[in-house]
């Protein structure tokens, strides 16, 4: 058995844990991030990126390098398959810069890539695989260890689970596990070596039961995706990209215009994924235990979320930067990491986060609904209404900025720290 002491560990290498990893480095803290898989994960090939993640990732450091590569969305439109009839999405204020200047969509590996670069070597350990977490309380004060399939056992001050939608972590702290939404959803990357020609606006479709869209990435890329109440071939399909691209063109995007179903056929394979749609009820969130000692949680390990809002990634990176600060803060405070005081910081992170994060569950899951509801007058009337004036009040969730990081000084020991007004 190999004995490994650290001052914080991060459980996961997506997002939320990359992210959380660069926060701590900014901080002059290292931290050991343990994924399972052999490399990084770009599983979902892209996703849109709205303002408050931009103000989370300028706060980290990364944001000029990504934003000068993709172009914000200003407009979108919204098909109703059935009857044709168009709607104009605004997706950004008129004269609307910086940030705020709309969504940009992003590579998913590109922005992975960029949290990554920013860590040191060796802050990644792919293929660690987690058998067990327990606390133990030598001096009164709870030290998470963490058993690895290796062999390996860690010793550290802070644990921190960003392992996604079925969290390890999130397990070991009681919290509810994520409920099937009853819908599921296809994500591709479309290839066109010669150029789509497409202008830089977002497109969606809605048919009864079914929502789906795409965006391009550059000139020869486009995003799409696809929504869909789940399929008895769900499992069949999570593991055939073939059987996915063949699903979605011949049964749920049949009557679909053909720009979409272009889409489709020129998708790379290997991007395409099926999934169903998870979720946290909110009250879990609100009320379930999000911190225990110094262990807590971040991205969907915390808040799982359908994607209707596209918020998943953008509030997993406003958590990183809200918890970085919480550490921060009690590093500058107390002089070092120091375990009755991480925790109490740590439960400040707790509730910056938990109202926020439920309602734009609440919010997710609220758009999801009205837009793949049924096609009855009443649900179309209410999705109008949606589209007219809801979606730029829930657009709004958007326009935040989660706040900087503490600047601190060190000198050569993690414990000699002072905040810089």
């Amino acid at each position: 058995m190999k004995m490994v002491e650290e001052d914080v560990v991060i459980v996961g290498a997506g997002i939320a844990g990359l992210a959380t990893g660069v926060a701590l480095q900014r901080l002059g803290i290292r931290a050991l991030i343990l994924e399972k898989s052999q490399g990084l994960r770009a599983t979902g090939a892209a996703l849109t990126l709205s303002p408050n993640a931009w103000f989370a990732l300028d706060a980290l450091g990364v944001a000029q390098k990504l934003s000068s590569l993709y172009t914000p969305l200003k407009t979108g439109f919204v098909t109703d398959v059935g009857t044709g009839a168009t709607q104009a999405v605004s997706y950004a204020a008129t004269g609307a810069t910086g940030f705020r200047a709309g969504p940009r969509p992003v590579h998913r590996k590109t922005l992975l890539e960029a949290l990554a670069d920013e860590l040191p070597i060796g802050a990644i350990r792919f293929s660690s695989n987690i058998n067990a977490i327990e606390t133990q309380s030598p001096d009164g004060s709870p030290i998470p260890i963490i058993h690895l399939s290796d062999g390996t056992v860690i010793k550290s001050k802070i644990l921190i689970g960003c392992d996604g939608v079925h969290s390890v972590v999130a397990r070991s702290l009681g919290l509810g596990a994520p409920v099937d939404s009853g819908r599921s959803a296809v994500r591709g990357l479309a290839v066109f070596p010669d150029g789509h020609g497409l202008k830089q606006e977002a497109s969606q479709f809605l048919d009864v039961g079914i929502r789906a869209g795409f965006v391009p990435l550059n000139e020869k890329e486009a995003y799409w995706f696809l929504a869909c109440k789940s399929s008895p071939k769900g499992e069949m399909m999570e593991r055939d990209p073939e059987l996915v691209q063949t699903e979605v063109l011949e049964n749920y995007a049949k009557d679909f215009p053909e720009i979409y179903k272009d889409m489709v056929r020129h998708s790379d394979l290997s991007t395409l994924t099926w999934a169903p749609l998870m979720f946290r009820y909110p009250w879990d969130i609100v009320f379930g235990y999000l911190r225990k000692g110094s262990i807590t949680v971040a991205g969907d390990a915390m808040h799982p979320m359908t994607p209707d809002l596209g918020q998943g990634g953008c509030a997993a990176l406003e958590d990183a930067v809200v918890l970085g600060r919480h550490i921060g803060n009690s590093l500058i405070k107390n002089g070092g990491l120091f375990l009755g005081a991480v925790a109490q910081d740590l439960d400040g992170y707790v509730q910056e986060r938990k109202w926020r994060v439920s309602w734009i569950v609440v919010g997710s899951y609220f758009s999801g609904w009205i837009q793949q509801a049924g096609s009855n007058w009443w649900m179309k009337f209410l999705r109008a209404i949606f589209y007219k004036f809801l979606i730029t009040k829930i657009i709004r969730i958007a326009d935040y900025d989660c706040g900087k990081l503490p600047k601190v000084s060190f000198s050569s020991e993690l414990g000699n720290s002072k905040k810089i007004e």
